[in-house]
């Protein structure tokens, strides 16, 4: 089964390799792409076409926007999708890690919480293609796109909560096991 070899493959090395490289892809599209997206909207950000639910959101916004930062914000959509890896992968890699270093009880557990990034990067998938969309097919999407998009939105940052305190809590147990000894 999968997730039983990844108890112990990829090896810990290997890993945290694969999530630095992970994590420098992270704060390059950060620092280059989508710091200057987030002061260049206006009143409105990426979260707030993200959590706009219904077309009369997103049009209220797009009228604020404007095709021009309509335009940025699709490039920064497209930048998403390899931004996915930037916090998929290292996430993935770290629930892995802490997990190894406990008991077989919170390592099985562990290995199912090694997904909750993964999935959330397939929902951050198909909420990107929505947004692209609305953006490229403004003000004629279907009704239900902002829907997906929010939704897809919403699921995808509960799995990323739900992997990140996983992650909180096995490090703390690390710790401890490690002033114990």
């Amino acid at each position: 089964m999968f997730l039983e070899k990844l108890k112990k493959y990829p090896s810990d090395l290997i890993l945290l390799i694969v999530a630095a490289i992970a994590i420098v892809i992270f704060l390059t599209i950060n620092i280059l792409i989508f710091e200057p997206l987030a002061y260049s909207g206006g009143m409105y950000n990426i979260l707030d076409f993200e959590f706009a639910w219904t077309t009369e959101q997103i049009l209220g916004i797009f009228s604020f926007w404007g095709a021009e930062e309509m335009a940025s914000q699709a490039a920064g959509v497209y930048w998403d999708f390899l931004y996915i890896i930037g916090y998929t992968v290292p996430l993935f890699a770290l629930i892995l890690l802490v997990s190894r270093k406990l008991n077989e009880e919170i390592l099985n557990i562990g290995l199912y919480m090694s997904l909750t990034p993964i999935i959330a990067g397939i929902f951050d998938i198909i909420e990107n293609i929505n947004l692209l969309i609305m953006l490229n097919e403004a003000p004629a999407f279907a009704s239900f796109v902002p829907l997906i998009a929010s939704l897809s939105a919403t699921i995808k940052f509960g799995f990323l909560i739900v992997g990140a305190i996983f992650f909180l809590v096995a490090l703390i147990l690390v710790v401890i096991k490690k002033f114990k000894k």
